[in-house]
C-alpha cells in the first residue's frame, strides 16, 4: 500500500505532484506574483495576486498556504532559471564566452528585477534558509562555467567559484542602491575585464 506524505503546513504545494491543468495554473501564479512583488514589494495580497493571473483566489491558497510560502516558490523559480540558463550555455561548446554570458544575463535581470530582493529582505524573511538547496546548485553551475573558461584560457586561473559568487554579490548589492538601468551593466564590465586571463594578479602590488 502506497503512503502519501501530506505538505508541510505553510508550504507551497511541489509543482511535480500537480496535474498539467494545475501545473500551468501554479506557473500563472508564480509570473504574476514575481512581477508584483518586484515593482511593488510585499504589500501584495495574494487575492490581488489572483486576479492577475487569472485565477481564483481559492487556486492560490491551494497552491500557497502563506504569503511567505509563495515569496519562496517566486526565489527558487527565479533561481532555477539561472540554474537552467548556466547549464545551457555550459553546453553551447563556446567555453570562453558562456560564462561572462551568463553573468551579463544575470546582472541584467537582476537590476530589472531589484525591488523584489530588496521587498524580501525587508521583511525578515529566510530566503537563503528557504532556498539553499538550489541556490548550491547554481554554485555548482557557475562553478562549470568558470572552469571551463579557465581551461579555455578566457579567464585567468587564480580565480575561484567562492571569489567569483562574491564578486557577483557585490554587484548586486551596489546595483540595487542605484536607480540608473546601466549601472548594473557598467559594474560588471569593470568585474569581466578583471576575470579575463592578462588581468593583473590579485595581491599585486601598484607602483
Amino acid at each position: 500500500m502506497t503512503s502519501h506524505t501530506p505538505a508541510t503546513a505553510g508550504a507551497a504545494v511541489p509543482a511535480g505532484s500537480l496535474r498539467a491543468d494545475a501545473r500551468r495554473n501554479r506557473a500563472r501564479v508564480l509570473e504574476a506574483a514575481q512581477a508584483a512583488f518586484a515593482t511593488e514589494g510585499l504589500s501584495v495580497p495574494l487575492d490581488e495576486i489572483a486576479r492577475r493571473a487569472g485565477v481564483g483566489a481559492g487556486t492560490v491558497h491551494r497552491h500557497f498556504p502563506s504569503k511567505e510560502a509563495l515569496f519562496e516558490a517566486v526565489m527558487v523559480n527565479r533561481l532555477q532559471q539561472y540554474i537552467d540558463s548556466a547549464r545551457e550555455l555550459a553546453a553551447s561548446g563556446r567555453p570562453g564566452a558562456a560564462l561572462f554570458d551568463f553573468l551579463s544575463r544575470m546582472t541584467e535581470q537582476a537590476a530589472m528585477k531589484k525591488d523584489l530582493a530588496d521587498a524580501l529582505a525587508g521583511a525578515g524573511i529566510d530566503v537563503s534558509g528557504a532556498t539553499s538547496a538550489v541556490t548550491q546548485e547554481l554554485r555548482d553551475a557557475i562553478g562549470t562555467l568558470l572552469v571551463q573558461a579557465q581551461q579555455a584560457g578566457t579567464v585567468r586561473p587564480d580565480v575561484g567559484n567562492a571569489q567569483l559568487m562574491a564578486l557577483v554579490a557585490g554587484v548586486f548589492l551596489a546595483t540595487r542602491r542605484s536607480s540608473d538601468p546601466r549601472f548594473a551593466e557598467q559594474v560588471m564590465t569593470v568585474v569581466l575585464d578583471g576575470l579575463r586571463t592578462g588581468a593583473p594578479a590579485a595581491g599585486a602590488g601598484t607602483p
